[in-house]
């Protein structure tokens, strides 16, 4: 298969609804660049085996392209997204269904259908995330026209449930097993690419570095476990402030950071105060005790001088300490003088 041609302005995608939030949700799954596994490869190849067609592929749809994670017969890595079916099969929940792309008007202009490959049959089932975004499809392709069965769309319907849930586990390797939140170096991946999006598109991003203060006590007295419990609880809870965007990890033993998204400090402020209270009223294995929980805080935000997210991670550990220097249980802003 040659490399298409790119498309032109005559060839518009459609865009879904949640474009901004689904591409932030596929950039945050960290597949991009990546390359298959055996378990895809397998996937992709009874996709291709069930419909007896001789391309078949995992299609990620970003915002100008479409990147191929897995593919049989295919033999190229990405197309642009002016001509990938895959952009329009991301637009609907069920299998989109192409028995004739010269008869169909989307379709029948497109170059990968007018030259190489000549496709004439497309079946692509989305691949939806537990977030409820396409982040692209599994998809089979033929150079004939076809009617494929309802067993065979039913079938590339659960091998695509069956893609994500091999996706997911990759994202697994990534989380803390008791918090269930991503681990520092995943945390400061996505936290770096959030930096960029924001310095570029000139937008607010705050930072809360907090962690659970005297915790040592807690499992010195009730062990280890409880001390895991009131982790997993904190963090549940934790998820109550979040929005879809904002994004939190484990950076330590009992220290934790939350990105917030287009968040400026006096909001943001708001959230972490918030936050604190809600910390000092949950129950736990401590709340008949002499244990008070409670959380000490860095609160900071991106500023015009920050050339990394390192830069705002330095000054969140900065307030972080000086919550603590100043006796805990609060939250310490400092911000950078010259915000975006």
């Amino acid at each position: 298969m040659t490399s298409p041609a790119s498309p032109s302005p005559s060839e518009p995608f459609p865009i879904p609804s949640d474009e901004e939030e689904r591409l932030r949700d596929l950039e945050r799954f960290g597949l991009l660049g990546h390359r298959s596994d055996i378990h895809l490869d397998r996937l992709v190849e009874l996709a291709r085996l069930i419909f007896d067609v001789p391309m078949a592929a995992i299609s990620l749809v970003t915002a100008n392209r479409q990147w191929f994670l897995a593919e049989k017969g295919l033999n190229i890595r990405e197309t642009p997204r002016g001509v990938a079916f895959c952009a329009h099969a991301i637009m609907g929940s069920s299998v989109l269904v192409v028995p004739n792309a010269l008869k169909d008007e989307r379709f029948c202009s497109n170059p990968l259908v007018t030259s190489e490959p000549q496709i004439r049959f497309y079946a692509g089932a989305p691949l939806r995330s537990s977030s409820g975004h396409n982040l692209g499809t599994l998809c089979v392709i033929d150079c004939q026209p076809m009617e494929p069965t309802a067993a065979q769309i039913r079938q590339l319907e659960l091998l695509s449930q069956l893609v994500m849930r091999e996706l997911d586990l990759r994202r697994q390797r990534f989380l803390c097993p008791i918090t269930d939140l991503p681990i520092r170096q995943e945390f400061l991946r996505i936290a770096e690419q959030e930096c960029h999006r924001a310095r570029i598109e000139r937008r607010d991003l705050s930072l809360l570095l907090f962690d659970i203060d005297n915790f040592r006590a807690i499992n010195s007295r009730w062990g280890h476990h409880a001390g895991d419990e009131v982790m997993a609880d904190l963090c549940k809870m934790t998820r109550q402030f979040l929005r879809e965007e904002d994004f939190a990890g484990r950076l330590g033993d009992g220290e934790f950071a939350l990105l917030l998204v287009d968040t400026p400090p006096d909001q943001a402020l708001q959230t972490a105060e918030t936050l604190r209270h809600a910390v000092s009223t949950m129950p736990g294995v401590h709340s008949h005790s002499d244990v008070h929980l409670h959380i000490s805080g860095g609160l900071t935000s991106l500023g015009s001088e920050d050339k990394t997210f390192s830069d705002v991670l330095l000054r969140a550990e900065q307030a972080l300490h000086l919550a603590k220097s100043n006796g805990r249980n609060q939250i310490a802003t400092l911000l950078n003088s010259n915000r975006n």
